[in-house]
C-alpha cells in the first residue's frame, strides 16, 4: 500500500508537496479503512484528486510513472535520465528533483527516497520503519563513494561490490535486483508489481486475458459492458499475422526482445484498430480488438473498435483494472489519470461504489484517481481526507492539499457548492470578459 508520497521540483510542482494516504481524525466509513497490523496505522483505500485544467493533476500522475520507470526499467549507460524539473524560473530548472515514497509491503513499512538530475542519482536512501524505530538499510550520496549500509549489511561483500559497480545514472536499488541481490527485493517488487498506472492512453498490463473466453476478466468485462448500457454484447480478438503489423522494423525488433510469455508489453493504437501483442513460446501473436453487438434476429454484428464511442472505449480500458481491484486477487495500488474521461457521472460513481463496497479493514488494494467530476465530491460517499485538490498559482507553481485541512467544513456538510464557488481553490480562473466583448464586436 502507498502511505505517503513527497515530491519536489517536478514539472509544475516547484515547492515540496506531500500526498498522504494515512487517515486523519475523520470518523466516516471506518468499516472500510485497512489497518497496518503492528503499526496501528489506518491507510485510506481511495483518493480522489480534483483541480482545474493545467493545475498539476496529470503532472502528479506522471511523477508516479517516472519513478516506476526509473526503478523498474532503469537507465542505459550514457543516457540522460528523463527527469522534468520546474522550468518557469531559471534557478529551479538547474536544481535536482526529489521523490520520496513511504510504502507498506510484505507486512513491513519502508521509506524509499532519491534525488536526481538529468545525469546523476545525487542521493538515494532506503529505510525500514519499525513500530518504534527506523533502520537505514543504505544511504548513497554522489559526493561520497563509500557505501553506507546498516550494521547488519556491512559484512555483505556482494552488496559492496554491486554498490561500487552502480553507475551514477542508475539507482542502486535497481542494480542490486538486476545482480540477483534479494535484500531489497520487496521494495523493487512494489514498484514493479503493486504500483499500476492507467493513463489517458495506457491500459492495465494483462489486457491479453480479455481475449481468453475461459478467463474471469473476459466474463466480467462482457457482463459489465452489457449491464452498463454500451450496446456491446461481448469483446473478441481477431488474430492478424505478425508480419502484417504496420510498424517499422526497429519497433518489430523491440517487440521480439521485450514481450514476455504471459504478459502484454505491447499495445499498438492505430486510427481504426487497437492491437495487442503477446508471446506463445517462441512466437509473437497479434490480435486486434473487436466488439460484437446483438442484432434483432439474435445473431451478432462485428464492429471495429473505431466504431465505438469514446465512453465505451474508456470503459474497456478501465474495466480490467476495476476487476483486479474489486476481486482483490492481488494487492495493488492503481493510479488512474482522468478517471471520468468520456464517462457519465452515474457510471463513474457506480464503478467507485463497486470498489468501495469490496473494501474492508483487511483489504490492501488502493485506488488513486484524478477527475473533474464534482458529483463525486460527496461526503456520504468519500471522506474529506480522501479528497485532494491541485492548484496552480500565477507563477505556474502547483500545490496539493487535502480537503481535511479545511476545519470549518463539517463532516455532514455538502461541500460541492463551496468547491465550485472557489472557497477551497482548485477551480480555473477564467477571465473572458474582454474576449467575449471582442467576439461580439467582431460579429457585429
Amino acid at each position: 500500500m502507498l502511505v505517503k508520497f513527497t515530491l519536489k521540483n517536478w514539472m509544475s510542482f516547484r515547492e515540496e508537496v506531500t500526498f498522504s494516504m494515512a487517515t486523519t481524525r475523520e470518523r466516516q466509513h471506518k468499516e472500510r479503512i485497512p489497518k497496518l497490523g503492528k503499526f496501528r496505522k489506518g491507510v485510506l483505500p481511495i483518493a480522489v484528486i480534483y483541480g482545474g485544467n493545467a493545475s498539476g493533476k496529470s503532472n502528479f500522475f506522471e511523477a508516479f510513472r517516472f519513478a516506476k520507470r526509473l526503478v523498474v526499467k532503469g537507465s542505459q549507460p550514457e543516457n540522460l535520465i528523463p527527469v522534468e524539473p520546474f522550468r518557469l524560473d531559471s534557478e529551479s530548472a538547474g536544481k535536482p528533483s526529489r521523490f520520496c515514497f513511504v510504502l507498506y509491503t510484505n507486512e513491513s513499512l519502508y521509506e524509499f527516497c532519491f534525488v536526481v538530475n538529468r545525469t546523476t542519482i545525487l542521493e538515494e536512501k532506503l529505510v525500514l520503519i519499525n513500530s518504534s524505530s527506523e533502520k537505514v538499510l543504505y544511504h548513497r550520496r554522489a559526493e561520497n563513494q563509500d557505501p553506507c549500509f546498516h550494521n547488519t549489511l556491512k559484512k555483505n561483500l556482494a552488496l559492496r561490490i554491486v554498490f561500487n559497480g552502480t553507475r551514477e545514472n542508475q539507482l542502486f536499488l535497481t542494480n542490486s535486483v538486476s545482480q540477483k541481490i534479494d535484500n531489497f527485493l520487496p521494495v523493487y517488487n512494489w514498484f514493479k508489481d503493486t504500483l499500476e498506472l492507467v493513463g489517458t492512453s495506457s491500459r492495465f498490463g494483462p489486457f491479453y486475458r480479455v481475449f481468453d473466453e475461459g478467463d474471469l476478466i473476459n466474463s466480467f468485462m462482457n457482463e459489465s459492458l452489457s449491464q452498463l448500457d454500451t450496446g456491446i454484447n461481448r469483446l473478441g480478438g481477431e488474430e492478424i499475422p505478425i508480419a502484417n503489423l504496420p510498424v517499422p522494423k526497429p519497433m518489430m525488433n523491440e517487440l521480439m526482445e521485450t514481450v514476455k510469455e504471459g504478459e502484454v508489453d505491447a499495445f499498438i493504437e492505430l486510427p481504426n484498430d487497437r492491437i495487442f501483442v503477446s508471446r506463445v513460446g517462441d512466437e509473437l501473436i497479434a490480435k486486434k480488438l473487436v466488439t460484437f453487438h446483438q442484432k434483432d434476429d439474435g445473431t451478432e454484428a462485428k464492429f471495429m473498435i473505431s466504431n465505438e464511442s469514446d465512453g465505451s472505449k474508456r470503459l474497456i480500458d478501465l474495466l480490467p483494472a476495476i476487476f483486479e481491484i474489486i476481486t482483490q486477487t492481488r494487492n495493488r495500488v492503481f493510479v488512474i489519470d482522468e478517471f471520468d474521461r468520456s464517462l457519465h457521472t452515474i457510471l463513474s460513481r457506480s464503478l467507485l461504489e463497486t470498489f468501495l463496497s469490496n473494501c474492508s479493514n483487511a483489504t490492501r488494494s488502493q485506488l488513486l484517481l484524478t477527475t473533474h467530476d464534482v458529483l463525486l465530491m460527496d461526503q456520504t460517499f468519500i471522506r474529506r481526507d480522501e479528497m485532494w485538490v491541485t492548484e496552480r498559482n500565477s507563477s505556474g507553481n502547483s500545490s496539493l492539499y487535502s480537503l481535511s485541512e479545511f476545519e470549518d467544513i463539517r463532516y455532514d456538510k455538502g461541500i460541492r457548492k463551496s468547491y465550485l464557488n472557489g472557497r477551497m481553490g482548485g477551480v480555473p480562473n477564467i477571465f473572458m470578459g474582454e474576449t467575449l466583448n471582442y467576439s461580439k464586436q467582431s460579429i457585429n
